[in-house]
C-alpha cells in the first residue's frame, strides 16, 4: 500500500492563473508560501519560507480563480510530487508542486471549503455545506514573506 498527502497552509505568491484544457476541464496554478522560524548557529530566530506550486484542476480551480488572490490564506490538502530541472547555469534545482484534492479559504468573510466532493454541488449548495476552518483574521503584511 502506499500513501502520498501532504496539506500546506500558507499565504499565495501571486494571483491564480486559470486556463482550460483543450477538453474544456479547468486548471489553475498558484505558488504558496510557507513561513517558518528556525534558530541560527548565533541562536537567533530566522524567517525560513518554502514555496510550493499548487496545481487545482475543474470545480476547485474555479473557485480558486474566483475567490483567491495574491497574499490570501489558504488551507491545500492534496499529492506532493518533486520536479528537478536545470537552471541557465547548469545548477540542479527542485520544484515542489502539489495537486491539490482539497480547499479551505482561511480567515475573514468568505471563508469555506471546496473539495471534490462537492464538484456536482452548486456554488449555492457548497456554502451552505462548507465549514469555516479557522478564524485568523485578515492577511497583514507581516504574515506574507515578500
Amino acid at each position: 500500500m502506499s500513501f502520498n498527502k501532504i496539506i500546506v497552509v500558507g499565504n499565495l505568491g501571486r494571483d491564480p492563473e486559470l486556463r482550460y484544457t483543450p477538453q474544456g476541464d479547468a486548471v489553475c496554478d498558484f505558488s504558496v508560501a510557507v513561513n517558518d522560524r528556525k534558530r541560527d548557529k548565533a541562536g537567533e530566530f530566522q524567517e525560513v519560507v518554502t514555496w510550493f506550486r499548487i496545481t487545482l484542476w475543474r470545480r476547485l480551480a474555479e473557485n480558486a480563480s474566483k475567490y483567491l488572490t495574491k497574499g490570501k490564506q489558504v488551507y491545500i490538502e492534496g499529492r506532493l510530487q518533486v520536479e528537478e530541472w536545470q537552471d541557465r547555469d547548469g545548477n540542479n534545482r527542485y520544484t515542489l508542486n502539489v495537486t491539490a484534492t482539497d480547499m479551505h479559504f482561511l480567515g475573514g468573510a468568505g471563508s469555506g471549503e471546496y473539495s471534490d466532493e462537492n464538484e456536482g454541488a452548486s456554488e449555492f449548495d457548497q456554502r451552505v455545506e462548507s465549514k469555516a476552518v479557522g478564524e485568523t483574521g485578515p492577511a497583514t503584511d507581516d504574515d506574507i514573506p515578500f
